[in-house]
């Protein structure tokens, strides 16, 4: 079972810029090699590497980064025809779908970038890495994480890993292949019913009730609309810093009451029953 691990980056003043830059370097070139395979009908990876690969190499990229900014801009073109084909961007025909159709994908300039072992290596020990930047090979760059997060990445970290920036902050998002849990016939269901008033309510007894979660949106909603109403640098300041606070949280609470949930049916050898939805709106006023 594949997992992702998420580690904070903590790179001095000097290592800082020059991750930044090289962040930003490889999604303008994968733009350029957007517009390549746009020109060129799209063709598969090993025809792409031969219209790209070599400029790209001229362009200052390394032999192995460089076929990472052409694989992370065909597998953007896979994902896009995957949702035309499933019709997530509208019927044939429709605006949406035109619009999507008639301009080559385009990257973010912080948009993540793939790493495999060759341009990344990981000292656990220490709590640094060593990564490929335009500027050369950063070593000892510190990263921060929880125990439970530095022990999984010790025990099965496997395969890429993602740069990714935000809010200028930098983080490693690494793949970790997890053992599959040993399964068991269940004894019994446990049920769980969702909802608002009550996040989750379960034939054993369990209720999470939602009335704090509510709460507590109102009140990051209203301290937002006071900071907003201000208009001041330092108010600015501060909702950019909670920026995604109340999503997180929500998240939070949300792995929590699943765990509990998990960990009950765990103990008593039992399976997970979710509501049954289908035919609600016939069901429900």
């Amino acid at each position: 079972m594949k997992v992702v691990t998420q580690v904070k980056l903590i790179p001095d003043a000097a290592q800082a810029p020059a991750i930044a830059a090289t962040l930003y370097t490889f999604n303008s070139e994968a733009n350029w090699v957007s517009e390549v395979a746009f020109m060129n009908g799209v063709p598969r990876e090993y025809a792409l590497r031969k219209l790209a690969y070599a400029q790209l190499k001229e362009r200052g990229l390394g032999a192995q980064v460089a076929q990472h900014v052409i694989k992370k801009v065909r597998d953007a073109y896979t994902t896009l025809h995957a949702g035309l084909r499933a019709g997530n961007l509208g019927r044939p025909g429709s605006k949406r779908r035109r619009k999507a159709e008639a301009k080559p994908v385009v990257f973010r300039p912080e948009a993540a970038q793939p790493y495999d072992d060759r341009c990344l290596s990981w000292q656990y020990d220490a709590q640094t890495v060593s990564i490929w930047t335009t500027a050369g090979r950063l070593k000892n760059v510190r990263f921060a994480c929880s125990a439970d997060a530095l022990k999984m990445l010790q025990q099965y970290r496997k395969g890429e890993s993602d740069l990714i920036e935000r809010d200028g902050v930098f983080y490693l998002v690494a793949v970790c292949e997890v053992p599959e849990a040993e399964r068991y016939e269940p004894d019994g269901f446990i049920g769980v019913d969702l909802g608002i008033a009550n996040i989750a309510t379960t034939s054993t007894g369990y209720q999470a009730a939602g009335r704090g979660l509510n709460r507590y949106r109102k009140r990051q909603l209203a301290l937002r609309a006071k900071l907003q109403k201000k208009r001041t640098k330092s108010a600015r300041r501060r909702l950019k810093e909670r920026s995604r606070r109340e999503a997180r949280h929500v998240k939070n609470t949300n792995h929590i009451i699943a765990k509990t949930i998990v960990t009950e049916a765990e103990r008593t050898s039992a399976g997970i029953s979710l509501e049954e939805l289908k035919g609600i709106r016939q069901r429900v006023r």
